[in-house]
Protein backbone atom coordinates (compact mmCIF):
# COMPACT_ATOMS: atom_id res chain seq x y z
CA UNK A 1 0.00 0.00 0.00
CA UNK A 2 2.93 2.68 -0.62
CA UNK A 3 1.28 3.56 -3.60
CA UNK A 4 -1.25 5.05 -0.95
CA UNK A 5 1.36 7.53 0.40
CA UNK A 6 1.55 9.23 -2.75
CA UNK A 7 -1.60 11.33 -2.03
CA UNK A 8 0.90 12.91 0.67
CA UNK A 9 1.11 15.12 -2.17
CA UNK A 10 -2.34 17.30 -1.21
CA UNK A 11 -0.71 17.88 2.28
CA UNK A 12 1.26 20.63 1.00
CA UNK A 13 -1.27 21.57 -1.20
CA UNK A 14 -3.98 21.35 0.97
CA UNK A 15 -2.09 23.97 3.48
CA UNK A 16 -0.96 26.72 0.63
CA UNK A 17 -4.46 26.79 -0.16
CA UNK A 18 -5.85 27.57 3.30
CA UNK A 19 -2.92 29.80 3.90
CA UNK A 20 -3.67 32.05 0.51
CA UNK A 21 -7.46 31.87 0.85
CA UNK A 22 -8.33 29.46 -2.23
CA UNK A 23 -10.94 27.94 -3.37
CA UNK A 24 -13.32 26.25 -0.40
CA UNK A 25 -14.03 22.95 -2.38
CA UNK A 26 -10.58 22.39 -3.10
CA UNK A 27 -9.14 22.92 0.30
CA UNK A 28 -12.05 20.74 1.26
CA UNK A 29 -10.88 17.51 -1.32
CA UNK A 30 -7.24 18.31 -0.86
CA UNK A 31 -7.73 17.98 3.14
CA UNK A 32 -9.99 14.80 2.54
CA UNK A 33 -7.24 13.34 -0.17
CA UNK A 34 -4.42 14.26 2.55
CA UNK A 35 -6.20 12.39 5.57
CA UNK A 36 -5.87 9.12 3.69
CA UNK A 37 -2.43 8.55 3.69
CA UNK A 38 -2.14 10.30 7.08
CA UNK A 39 -4.59 7.73 8.61
CA UNK A 40 -2.46 4.66 7.25
CA UNK A 41 0.41 6.30 9.05
CA UNK A 42 -1.52 6.56 12.15
CA UNK A 43 -2.03 2.89 12.20
CA UNK A 44 1.43 2.19 10.91
CA UNK A 45 2.93 3.53 13.74
CA UNK A 46 0.63 2.15 16.10
CA UNK A 47 1.07 -0.87 15.19
CA UNK A 48 4.93 -0.64 15.59
CA UNK A 49 4.57 0.34 18.95
CA UNK A 50 2.20 -2.63 19.97
CA UNK A 51 4.49 -4.99 18.40
CA UNK A 52 7.63 -3.77 20.76
CA UNK A 53 4.85 -3.28 23.35
CA UNK A 54 3.73 -6.91 23.50
CA UNK A 55 0.24 -8.46 23.06
CA UNK A 56 -1.94 -6.68 26.43
CA UNK A 57 0.03 -3.19 26.19
CA UNK A 58 0.17 -3.62 22.00
CA UNK A 59 -3.86 -4.72 22.09
CA UNK A 60 -4.52 -1.91 24.24
CA UNK A 61 -3.10 0.78 21.77
CA UNK A 62 -4.26 -1.16 18.84
CA UNK A 63 -8.31 -0.40 20.19
CA UNK A 64 -7.42 2.98 21.52
CA UNK A 65 -6.23 4.43 18.17
CA UNK A 66 -8.05 2.21 15.97
CA UNK A 67 -10.48 5.06 15.25
CA UNK A 68 -8.41 7.69 16.29
CA UNK A 69 -8.88 9.62 12.63
CA UNK A 70 -11.87 9.75 12.67
CA UNK A 71 -12.51 10.87 15.91
CA UNK A 72 -10.46 13.92 15.45
CA UNK A 73 -12.83 15.03 12.21
CA UNK A 74 -15.71 14.41 14.66
CA UNK A 75 -13.97 16.50 17.13
CA UNK A 76 -13.56 19.66 14.76
CA UNK A 77 -17.18 19.13 13.41
CA UNK A 78 -18.12 19.09 17.16
CA UNK A 79 -16.02 22.22 17.85
CA UNK A 80 -17.83 23.99 14.65
CA UNK A 81 -20.99 23.32 16.11
CA UNK A 82 -22.40 20.58 13.14
CA UNK A 83 -23.91 18.06 15.71
CA UNK A 84 -25.76 16.74 12.80
CA UNK A 85 -22.89 15.80 10.97
CA UNK A 86 -21.19 14.27 13.42
CA UNK A 87 -23.67 11.86 14.54
CA UNK A 88 -24.39 11.25 10.84
CA UNK A 89 -20.39 10.15 10.86
CA UNK A 90 -21.43 8.13 13.92
CA UNK A 91 -24.00 5.93 12.73
CA UNK A 92 -21.67 5.89 9.13
CA UNK A 93 -18.93 4.27 10.90
CA UNK A 94 -20.92 1.75 12.07
CA UNK A 95 -22.49 1.05 8.37
CA UNK A 96 -19.33 2.01 6.52
CA UNK A 97 -17.84 -1.10 9.07
CA UNK A 98 -20.56 -3.67 8.80
CA UNK A 99 -21.47 -3.46 5.46
CA UNK A 100 -18.87 -1.97 3.07
CA UNK A 101 -15.93 -3.10 4.33
CA UNK A 102 -17.64 -6.30 5.53
CA UNK A 103 -18.65 -6.74 2.52
CA UNK A 104 -15.50 -6.25 0.34
CA UNK A 105 -13.87 -8.06 2.86
CA UNK A 106 -16.08 -11.25 2.04
CA UNK A 107 -16.73 -10.93 -1.69
CA UNK A 108 -13.08 -10.64 -2.62
CA UNK A 109 -12.10 -13.22 -0.56
CA UNK A 110 -14.94 -14.94 -1.41
CA UNK A 111 -13.99 -14.80 -5.55
CA UNK A 112 -10.23 -15.96 -4.60
CA UNK A 113 -11.65 -18.99 -1.98
CA UNK A 114 -14.75 -20.78 -2.23
CA UNK A 115 -15.33 -20.82 1.13
CA UNK A 116 -13.48 -19.22 4.19
CA UNK A 117 -13.73 -20.03 7.99
CA UNK A 118 -13.12 -18.33 11.00
CA UNK A 119 -13.68 -18.83 14.96
CA UNK A 120 -17.53 -18.83 15.78
CA UNK A 121 -16.96 -18.18 19.18
CA UNK A 122 -14.91 -14.44 18.70
CA UNK A 123 -17.64 -13.77 15.76
CA UNK A 124 -20.35 -14.47 18.33
CA UNK A 125 -18.65 -12.36 20.93
CA UNK A 126 -18.29 -9.64 18.51
CA UNK A 127 -21.56 -10.04 17.14
CA UNK A 128 -23.03 -9.85 20.89
CA UNK A 129 -21.28 -6.74 21.79
CA UNK A 130 -22.63 -4.90 18.66
CA UNK A 131 -26.33 -5.59 19.40
CA UNK A 132 -25.87 -4.79 22.74
CA UNK A 133 -24.43 -1.64 21.18
CA UNK A 134 -27.60 -1.05 18.78
CA UNK A 135 -29.50 -1.09 21.65
CA UNK A 136 -28.13 1.40 23.91
CA UNK A 137 -28.05 3.55 20.86
CA UNK A 138 -30.77 3.36 20.26
CA UNK A 139 -32.73 4.00 23.85
CA UNK A 140 -32.29 7.83 23.24
CA UNK A 141 -34.03 8.49 19.97
CA UNK A 142 -36.74 5.78 20.60
CA UNK A 143 -36.95 8.64 23.89
CA UNK A 144 -36.88 11.63 22.40
CA UNK A 145 -40.04 9.84 20.14
CA UNK A 146 -41.71 8.75 23.14
CA UNK A 147 -40.82 12.02 25.79
CA UNK A 148 -42.48 14.84 23.01
CA UNK A 149 -45.74 13.56 23.54
CA UNK A 150 -45.48 13.89 27.08
CA UNK A 151 -42.89 17.06 27.56
CA UNK A 152 -42.29 19.25 24.41
CA UNK A 153 -40.72 22.05 26.17
CA UNK A 154 -38.20 20.04 28.28
CA UNK A 155 -37.40 17.12 25.73
CA UNK A 156 -34.12 18.44 24.26
CA UNK A 157 -32.12 18.84 27.81
CA UNK A 158 -33.59 15.48 28.93
CA UNK A 159 -32.06 14.09 25.39
CA UNK A 160 -28.94 15.73 26.75
CA UNK A 161 -29.38 14.34 30.15
CA UNK A 162 -30.11 10.57 29.01
CA UNK A 163 -27.18 10.69 26.34
CA UNK A 164 -24.64 11.59 28.81
CA UNK A 165 -25.64 9.06 31.21
CA UNK A 166 -26.05 6.80 28.46
CA UNK A 167 -22.08 7.86 27.32
CA UNK A 168 -20.76 7.15 30.48
CA UNK A 169 -22.31 3.72 30.84
CA UNK A 170 -21.08 2.68 27.20
CA UNK A 171 -17.77 3.79 28.21
CA UNK A 172 -17.84 1.45 31.13
CA UNK A 173 -18.63 -1.46 28.63
CA UNK A 174 -15.97 -0.59 26.19
CA UNK A 175 -13.51 -0.96 29.28
CA UNK A 176 -14.67 -4.12 30.26
CA UNK A 177 -15.08 -5.01 26.59
CA UNK A 178 -10.97 -4.31 27.05
CA UNK A 179 -10.40 -6.80 29.85
CA UNK A 180 -12.30 -9.33 28.79
CA UNK A 181 -10.23 -9.19 25.35
CA UNK A 182 -6.87 -8.75 27.30
CA UNK A 183 -6.86 -9.82 29.93
CA UNK A 184 -9.69 -13.04 31.48
CA UNK A 185 -10.41 -14.57 28.19
CA UNK A 186 -7.92 -13.35 25.80
CA UNK A 187 -8.01 -16.88 23.64
CA UNK A 188 -11.29 -16.20 22.32
CA UNK A 189 -9.96 -12.94 20.12
CA UNK A 190 -6.73 -14.68 20.25
CA UNK A 191 -6.20 -14.52 16.62
CA UNK A 192 -5.94 -11.11 16.45
CA UNK A 193 -2.22 -11.41 17.95
CA UNK A 194 -1.23 -12.56 14.10
CA UNK A 195 -0.95 -8.78 13.60
CA UNK A 196 2.33 -9.50 15.60
CA UNK A 197 3.52 -10.84 11.97
CA UNK A 198 4.88 -7.78 11.28
CA UNK A 199 6.28 -7.33 8.02
CA UNK A 200 9.29 -4.98 6.97
CA UNK A 201 12.07 -3.49 9.45
CA UNK A 202 10.72 -3.02 13.09
CA UNK A 203 10.67 1.16 14.10
CA UNK A 204 12.47 2.16 17.09
CA UNK A 205 10.09 3.15 20.23
CA UNK A 206 11.35 7.17 19.35
CA UNK A 207 10.56 7.35 15.68
CA UNK A 208 7.13 5.37 16.03
CA UNK A 209 5.88 7.76 18.93
CA UNK A 210 7.52 10.98 16.67
CA UNK A 211 5.66 9.63 13.47
CA UNK A 212 2.22 9.03 15.64
CA UNK A 213 2.88 12.39 17.44
CA UNK A 214 3.27 14.17 13.60
CA UNK A 215 0.88 12.04 11.87
CA UNK A 216 -1.75 12.84 14.17
CA UNK A 217 -0.77 17.01 14.10
CA UNK A 218 -1.19 16.59 10.31
CA UNK A 219 -4.40 15.11 10.62
CA UNK A 220 -5.97 17.37 12.98
CA UNK A 221 -4.41 20.45 10.93
CA UNK A 222 -6.98 18.96 7.51
CA UNK A 223 -9.44 17.71 9.66
CA UNK A 224 -10.00 21.67 10.91
CA UNK A 225 -9.77 22.42 6.98
CA UNK A 226 -11.92 19.48 6.28
CA UNK A 227 -15.01 21.00 8.66
CA UNK A 228 -14.36 24.16 7.82
CA UNK A 229 -14.72 24.49 4.00
CA UNK A 230 -17.51 21.66 4.58
CA UNK A 231 -20.88 24.22 3.89
CA UNK A 232 -18.91 25.58 0.89
CA UNK A 233 -18.04 22.38 -0.68
CA UNK A 234 -20.84 20.68 0.00
CA UNK A 235 -23.13 23.12 -1.72
CA UNK A 236 -20.35 23.70 -4.80
CA UNK A 237 -20.55 19.64 -5.36
CA UNK A 238 -24.51 19.08 -4.59
CA UNK A 239 -24.19 16.96 -1.56
CA UNK A 240 -25.39 16.93 1.77
CA UNK A 241 -23.38 17.77 5.33
CA UNK A 242 -26.03 14.80 6.20
CA UNK A 243 -24.79 12.71 2.72
CA UNK A 244 -20.83 13.49 3.63
CA UNK A 245 -21.28 12.49 7.33
CA UNK A 246 -22.55 9.50 7.13
CA UNK A 247 -20.95 8.29 3.81
CA UNK A 248 -17.88 10.47 3.32
CA UNK A 249 -16.11 11.25 6.43
CA UNK A 250 -16.82 7.40 7.78
CA UNK A 251 -14.93 6.23 4.31
CA UNK A 252 -12.09 9.03 4.37
CA UNK A 253 -11.33 7.83 8.17
CA UNK A 254 -10.84 4.38 7.86
CA UNK A 255 -10.19 4.01 4.56
CA UNK A 256 -6.55 2.35 5.69
CA UNK A 257 -8.15 0.23 8.12
CA UNK A 258 -10.52 -0.79 5.32
CA UNK A 259 -7.66 -1.39 3.02
CA UNK A 260 -5.98 -3.88 5.65
CA UNK A 261 -9.87 -5.67 6.33
CA UNK A 262 -9.51 -6.31 2.88
CA UNK A 263 -6.36 -7.78 1.87
CA UNK A 264 -6.43 -9.72 5.27
CA UNK A 265 -9.50 -11.49 3.23
CA UNK A 266 -7.13 -12.00 0.24
CA UNK A 267 -5.03 -13.58 2.53
CA UNK A 268 -7.15 -16.21 3.70
CA UNK A 269 -7.34 -14.65 7.16
CA UNK A 270 -10.95 -13.86 7.81
CA UNK A 271 -10.51 -13.66 11.91
CA UNK A 272 -8.12 -10.91 11.09
CA UNK A 273 -10.53 -9.18 8.67
CA UNK A 274 -13.63 -9.54 11.00
CA UNK A 275 -11.86 -8.62 14.43
CA UNK A 276 -10.87 -5.31 12.18
CA UNK A 277 -14.53 -4.58 10.79
CA UNK A 278 -16.48 -5.45 13.48
CA UNK A 279 -13.87 -4.81 16.61
CA UNK A 280 -13.64 -1.17 15.04
CA UNK A 281 -17.43 -1.22 15.01
CA UNK A 282 -17.63 -1.99 18.70
CA UNK A 283 -15.10 1.11 19.48
CA UNK A 284 -16.82 3.09 17.80
CA UNK A 285 -19.73 2.48 19.43
CA UNK A 286 -18.58 2.23 22.49
CA UNK A 287 -16.32 4.32 22.91
CA UNK A 288 -15.97 7.14 20.23
CA UNK A 289 -19.73 7.94 20.20
CA UNK A 290 -19.94 8.21 23.98
CA UNK A 291 -16.45 10.36 23.85
CA UNK A 292 -17.91 12.67 21.56
CA UNK A 293 -20.40 13.62 24.07
CA UNK A 294 -18.45 14.22 26.95
CA UNK A 295 -16.36 16.22 24.58
CA UNK A 296 -19.68 17.98 23.65
CA UNK A 297 -19.80 19.56 27.54
CA UNK A 298 -15.55 20.44 27.67
CA UNK A 299 -16.23 22.73 24.43
CA UNK A 300 -19.64 23.76 25.00
CA UNK A 301 -21.64 22.05 22.34
CA UNK A 302 -24.00 19.53 24.40
CA UNK A 303 -24.97 16.87 21.91
CA UNK A 304 -27.10 14.07 22.39
CA UNK A 305 -27.58 10.48 20.55
CA UNK A 306 -30.94 10.98 19.27
CA UNK A 307 -30.75 9.89 15.22
CA UNK A 308 -33.30 10.65 12.84
CA UNK A 309 -35.67 7.22 12.15
CA UNK A 310 -33.79 6.56 8.72
CA UNK A 311 -30.10 6.27 10.25
CA UNK A 312 -31.57 3.95 13.49
CA UNK A 313 -33.57 1.66 10.95
CA UNK A 314 -30.06 1.53 9.01
CA UNK A 315 -27.84 0.61 11.93
CA UNK A 316 -30.76 -2.06 12.95
CA UNK A 317 -30.38 -3.05 9.24
CA UNK A 318 -26.64 -3.48 9.61
CA UNK A 319 -26.35 -5.49 12.72
CA UNK A 320 -29.21 -8.07 12.15
CA UNK A 321 -27.44 -8.87 8.59
CA UNK A 322 -23.79 -8.84 9.87
CA UNK A 323 -24.90 -11.44 12.69
CA UNK A 324 -26.95 -13.34 10.06
CA UNK A 325 -23.43 -13.32 8.04
CA UNK A 326 -20.85 -14.02 11.14
CA UNK A 327 -22.64 -16.68 13.23
CA UNK A 328 -22.24 -19.84 11.12
CA UNK A 329 -18.07 -19.19 11.30
CA UNK A 330 -18.31 -19.54 7.58
CA UNK A 331 -18.49 -16.79 4.05
CA UNK A 332 -18.58 -16.99 0.62
CA UNK A 333 -18.72 -14.47 -2.08
CA UNK A 334 -22.51 -14.66 -2.47
CA UNK A 335 -22.86 -12.70 1.73
CA UNK A 336 -20.28 -10.10 0.53
CA UNK A 337 -22.70 -9.12 -2.39
CA UNK A 338 -25.66 -9.01 0.23
CA UNK A 339 -23.50 -6.85 2.59
CA UNK A 340 -22.86 -4.54 -0.02
CA UNK A 341 -26.29 -4.39 -1.87
CA UNK A 342 -27.69 -3.33 1.05
CA UNK A 343 -25.01 -0.28 1.80
CA UNK A 344 -25.62 0.86 -1.65
CA UNK A 345 -29.31 1.14 -1.26
CA UNK A 346 -28.61 2.91 2.34
CA UNK A 347 -26.60 5.26 0.19
CA UNK A 348 -29.23 5.81 -1.83
CA UNK A 349 -31.33 7.68 0.67
CA UNK A 350 -28.45 9.18 2.08
CA UNK A 351 -28.21 11.16 -1.14
CA UNK A 352 -31.39 11.33 -1.80
CA UNK A 353 -32.73 12.68 2.10
CA UNK A 354 -34.38 15.68 1.67
CA UNK A 355 -32.80 19.04 3.06
CA UNK A 356 -34.26 20.32 5.97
Amino acid sequence: MKWFNLLLIFLPVAVVLEITGGNPTLIFVSAALAILPLAGIMGQATEQLAVRAGSTVGGLLNATFGNATELIIAFFALQAGKLEVVKASIIGSILGNLLLVLGLAILLGGLKYKEQKFSVKAAGTLASLLTISLIALSIPTIFDLTARSVSPDLVGQLDVNLSEATAIVLIIMYVCYIFFTLRTHKDILSNADEHGEHEGPLWSVPRAVGVLAGATVAVAFMSEFLVGTLEAATSTLGLTEFFVGLILIPIIGNAAEHAAAVLFALKNKMDLSLTISLGSTVQVALLVAPLLVLLGLLVGQPMNLVVTPLELVAIGAAVLIGNSVVRDGESNWLEGVLLLGVYVILAFAVFFYPVA
